[in-house]
């Protein structure tokens, strides 16, 4: 798994930063998904490795412009490079209206089957393999934190041990791997379960949507390998992010802190936050890592590997 930030800015674009947006790679299914998309994510999306045609799923936190602007360039664009496969839209009430009307206004016909989700508090989304799970955040509008989850996969199963014992490789070893037991032609019995190491257990990403600090938040990032919070404001402007229904970075560490999440990434800054100003984005790092050192703040094509999580040891 691979997490992609198209941009990291809140409110309107700078030179620095685009509006939010996010691509999850998932190379085993060859697809990407994204979570939320700002004005211009596309055009971010052109300025990396990714495949737009790949985009299968396409999850919105809520209907804020600097979250969904970039929606209808982006699926008349998936049109004009031809892409045939079906793509879902899961977000709050309202977005079919404002896709389907956007569309239907500029009389842009999709060479794809579009469909639209508009979820409710703990709706869950089973891609098979892979499941998503949203809960509703407090942001002063329908807004939602999804929890992606990977199923977990099988133990290693160790040949050479199965061939010393007498198991020739074919159909037994299938058998075996899938904890099952084969009986050999001596009348020994070979068991599975003895073969196959420990379940490797998924991995798990928390992506929040704007938000006040929440037990939502928190149980959405419980655990998880990687939590991506907002952090629009640093905390001398903690009355104001909590007026907007925004969190500050101290705020959103304590969240991590609280979850028991593994590692941190911090965005939706406030262009007040920009290089050779007075407060920068570092100083949100470092309020941040005082509280949850295990934090990094997001850039603009900033790409987060997921790496897979060691299975427990007997």
């Amino acid at each position: 798994m691979e997490l992609t930030f198209l941009g990291t800015g809140s409110a309107m674009p700078t030179r620095q930063r685009n509006v939010v947006a996010a691509a999850l790679r998932l190379p085993e299914r060859r697809e990407l998904w994204l979570f939320d998309c700002g004005e211009a994510t596309q055009h971010r999306l052109l300025q990396t490795p990714l495949r737009p045609p790949q985009i299968r799923r396409i999850f919105l936190t809520h209907l804020h412009g600097d979250h969904l602007y970039g929606l209808p360039g982006l699926l008349t664009s998936l049109s004009m490079l031809g892409v045939e496969e079906p793509v879902e839209l899961y977000g709050p009430a309202g977005l079919e209206g404002f896709v389907l009307g956007g569309l239907r206004v500029a009389q842009a016909g999709l060479t794809f089957s579009l469909t639209v989700h508009e979820l409710g508090a703990g709706a869950l989304v089973d891609a098979g393999g892979v499941a998503v799970r949203c809960l509703p955040l407090e942001h002063g509008v329908p807004c939602f934190g999804f929890r992606v989850e990977e199923a977990p996969r099988p133990g290693s199963f160790d040949a050479e041990r199965a061939a010393a014992l007498g198991v020739a490789p074919g159909p037994a070893f299938g058998i075996l791997k899938a904890g099952g037991s084969v009986v050999l032609a001596d009348g020994r019995e070979v068991r599975g379960e003895e073969l196959v190491g420990p379940e490797q257990p998924g991995r798990v990403l928390a992506l929040l949507g704007d938000t006040r600090p929440c037990d939502a938040a928190v149980e959405l990032g419980r655990d998880a390998d990687l939590l991506v919070h907002e952090a629009t404001f640093g905390q001398g402007r903690a009355a104001m992010a909590a007026e907007r229904g925004h969190s500050t970075a101290v705020e959103a560490a304590e969240v991590a802190r609280r979850a028991g999440a593994r590692r941190l990434v911090i965005t939706h800054f406030s262009a007040r936050y920009q290089e050779g100003s007075d407060e920068t984005v570092d100083d949100l790092l470092a309020e941040a890592r005082a509280v949850f050192p295990a934090t990094e703040a997001a850039a603009d094509l900033l790409t987060v590997t997921v790496p897979r999580r060691q299975a427990p040891q007997p």
